[in-house]
């Protein structure tokens, strides 16, 4: 229930109403748990602490609770190794695929397009599609340990082959097909799959895109490649010629066979995770069929509060982790709503005519995706029955005040959740249980399981804004990274900051309120010896009406620092009135040292395919390194827009550069 729809930071928003706790899924396992002899102190914060002092016994407890069939010898939960080389349920075996796809009745998928046209799959006829293409690729030769790649957007199509591939024991990735032929050969080149799976071209935005001559390049540069399967339903566009054999899905799903897993060991690798490859090769990140499947199970069941028989909706596309989390949302009985091409074509309320159509129950978004319906003082709640609605989700980057009074304004009666976590363990560190009060711009709790903490520079722990880290492991660390033969790439993402300990790349605090994320540490602003938050300035300044997005960076220019904010308007707001409001606003809520020493007009933001904004890519560039050094344009929204940013950066570095040489 709504407590107070203007709340100010920090206060009680809304709270769950006391009658529907008993049907929340974290009071179900919390029954589970006292029924097997555990008893943790009262309320979630107890039962988190026997998470996290009782690792074997929960993650045990978990497999159970969720009916996970574990085969294999048992024996230890995990392994004494510290991280990186702990080990989990060593011995014991399971397929991801089985578990999301057997003792499920009802509607498993519904797919809708830009156009329009809406599809439906139960559970019955999705495990025939996953029985039939597993044949098939074990016809063509796929075994255990193969990778199988595919090149599609967020269609029925993806999730068969995900599934399928993780029912034989093959090796899965997916890149969403807008992303350019550099950025998807850097990623499948290093994992030469056998098998490509692909559309020849998709709908974005009202208009369909014709990637032959792009697809062309990749396959030339995969000369593993044996198969190819073209995905034709959903596009004019045609298949390519090849130099391999190549079959339509419809002739490779067309002869019915008897679904068979293939059991696997618990860190068995499942699929390959690309980073956000703006800079340097991106990191194929793997992750184990076990770890995946008990991660993903309780971020939806416990930390969504996902139910057998609920529709989710998660406004992402197949190359971010957040679709994943959708997928695994089958394994809790839940159906989920595919959108192909641009959920919010043509306008935002697109979402929300979805979520009300649908009967959605869960709704997954970013961020950015409610700043900007509060900015368009959109009312979803008025103009659609949402009263199926019952969670909404929010992951990408911090929410900011505004943003859960908007929900709570402009939406209605659900349970906001802001959520923090990464590709990097398929799920999240910190998030909500929906038994716990909502508080403006907080985050409720740590995940359970995860001992996670904020640690100042010595390595010591701290309340206050630090290093998030976590200190123990958990079942979803990464297996290792692809080609990274000797782990060091893995350990020094991760462990050379703090031997032995997780650091993440994030700034976080704890307080009384709840948590609070202050964006990445290694685009940090660090004016003076004085460390100032990016997500800040993002709140104080993406409030105002005269701003759609603001970007900020500070790049070290020998002895100077230099801290501009790029800033795009919003339509019909003049340059100079912006640039007063947005000093006002930083003084206001902030401070002085928070003023840019710029405030830069552009034509947009630029982020990565993934919505992730480009700080440190253009952080580098301000400092004198060429555009083609630090980002992968294949693998960014704009490539066009980057290159702006490119030529500012030349311009500031020469002026720099001309100054210092005139000054010596």
């Amino acid at each position: 229930m709504i407590v107070d729809p203007d709340a100010v930071e920090g206060e009680v928003i809304w709270n769950l109403a006391s009658d529907l706790e008993p049907a929340t899924n974290i009071a179900r396992f919390s029954d589970f748990v006292r029924r097997h002899g555990v008893h943790p102190e009262d309320g979630y914060d107890g039962l988190w602490q026997w998470s996290v002092d009782e690792p074997e016994k929960f993650w045990s407890l978990w497999a159970e609770y969720c009916g996970v069939r574990l085969g294999g010898t048992p024996g230890a939960v995990r392994t004494a190794s510290p991280m990186p080389h702990t080990q989990w349920f060593p011995g014991r075996t399971l397929n991801y695929a089985r578990h999301l796809l057997e003792g499920h009745d009802g509607v498993a998928l519904i797919t809708l397009a830009e156009d329009g046209a809406r599809g439906e799959f139960s559970f019955a006829e999705l495990r025939a599609q996953v029985g039939a293409f597993a044949a098939y690729l074990r016809s063509v030769g796929v075994e255990d340990g193969d990778r199988v790649a595919a090149i599609l957007p967020n269609i029925s199509e993806a999730v068969v082959a995900l599934l399928a591939t993780a029912s034989v024991g093959a090796i899965w990735s997916v890149c969403a097909p807008e992303f350019g032929s550099g950025a998807i050969i850097s990623r499948f080149g290093q994992l030469e799959p056998k098998v490509v799976i692909a559309a020849p071209g998709y709908r974005l935005g009202g208009k369909d895109r014709d990637r032959g001559a792009e697809l062309a390049q990749v396959f030339a540069a995969l000369p593993t490649v044996q198969t190819v399967v073209w995905v034709t339903a959903h596009t004019d566009a045609k298949p390519i010629p090849l130099d391999v054999p190549s079959v339509d899905w419809s002739w490779a799903t067309a002869t019915p066979s008897r679904l068979e897993f293939t059991d696997v060991e618990f860190s068995h690798p499942l699929w390959v995770l690309f980073s956000s490859g703006t800079t340097g090769m991106p990191k194929g990140i793997v992750h184990g069929h076990g770890g995946a499947l008990l991660e993903q199970l309780k971020l939806c069941s416990i930390h969504d509060d996902i139910r057998a028989g609920d529709r989710v909706v998660t406004v992402a596309s197949t190359s971010w982790v957040v679709w994943n989390g959708l997928v695994a949302a089958l394994g809790v009985g839940a159906t989920a709503v595919l959108i192909d091409g641009n959920p919010t074509f043509p306008s935002l309320d697109r979402v929300w005519r979805i979520a009300a159509e649908e009967r959605v129950a869960v709704l997954g978004v970013g961020a950015g995706f409610v700043h900007a319906c509060a900015k368009a003082e959109l009312e979803p709640g008025r103009a659609h029955d949402l009263s199926a609605l019952r969670t909404i989700t929010v992951t990408g980057s911090p929410l900011s005040a505004d943003g859960f009074r908007w929900v709570y304004r402009g939406v209605g009666d659900v349970w906001l959740t802001s959520q923090s976590g990464g590709t990097d363990i398929a799920s999240i560190f910190v998030g909500g249980v929906p038994t716990l009060p909502v508080r403006v711009g907080y985050i409720q709790c740590p995940a359970l399981g995860v001992r996670v903490e904020s640690w100042n520079d010595d390595g010591d722990p701290t309340l206050g804004r630090g290093e998030l880290v976590v200190t123990d492991a958990i079942p979803s660390m990464p297996l290792f990274f692809w080609g990274d033969d000797h782990g060091e790439r893995y350990r020094s993402s991760y462990f050379e900051t703090f031997p032995g300990v997780w650091r993440h790349g994030d700034f976080i605090e704890f307080g009384r309120r709840g948590i609070l994320i202050h964006g990445r540490s290694d685009s940090t602003l660090n004016r003076n010896g004085i460390r100032l938050g990016s997500a800040d300035i993002y709140t104080a300044v993406e409030a105002l009406p005269q701003v759609a997005e603001a970007m900020v960076v500070g790049a070290e220019l020998g002895t100077d620092y230099y801290m501009p904010l790029f800033v795009t308007l919003a339509p019909g707001a003049d340059a100079d009135d912006a640039r007063a409001a947005i000093e006002s606003a930083i003084r206001t809520s902030l401070s002085a040292r928070y003023l840019p020493d710029d405030i830069v007009v552009m034509a947009g933001i630029p982020h990565t395919r993934t919505g992730k904004k480009l700080e440190v890519p253009v952080k580098r560039m301000l400092q004198g390194a060429a555009l083609e050094t630090v980002a992968d344009l294949g693998a960014v929204d704009d490539p066009a827009l980057l290159q702006t940013y490119a030529q500012f950066a030349r311009d500031r570095f020469s002026a720099m550069r001309g100054y210092a040489d005139a000054a010596g």
